[in-house]
């Protein structure tokens, strides 16, 4: 399943807004249920379950990964323009304001 994830992982980018991002994951699900009834596996049967079961978490951890990128970038930002304000502090200057999008 882990090349799976990284497939889904590939097709959405943490640029991406979360409507851009669940259309993504809309297109999946539908791959998948063609897929099912492609082999005639009905929605009830417990293979069909398992696999929206491991897609529903596939989407879960590429949505964790992205949140938590999300959040490292943002706290890269908060460093970054606290060791410029320090870096101001200490040679006397005013410091900047800080980003608005941080």
């Amino acid at each position: 399943m882990s090349d799976f994830t990284d497939l889904v992982a590939r097709a959405v980018s943490p640029a991406m807004s979360r409507e851009e991002r669940e259309a993504v994951y809309q297109v999946v699900k539908q791959a998948m249920r063609r897929l099912q009834e492609r082999e005639n596996l009905p929605p009830e049967d417990p293979r069909a379950l398992l696999q929206g079961h491991l897609v529903e978490e596939t989407i879960r951890d590429v949505e964790a990964l992205v949140t938590r990128y999300v959040a490292r970038q943002t706290i890269l930002a908060a460093e970054r323009a606290n060791a410029a304000a320090n870096a101001a502090a200490a040679s006397g200057e005013p410091a900047a304001p800080a980003p608005s999008g941080a």
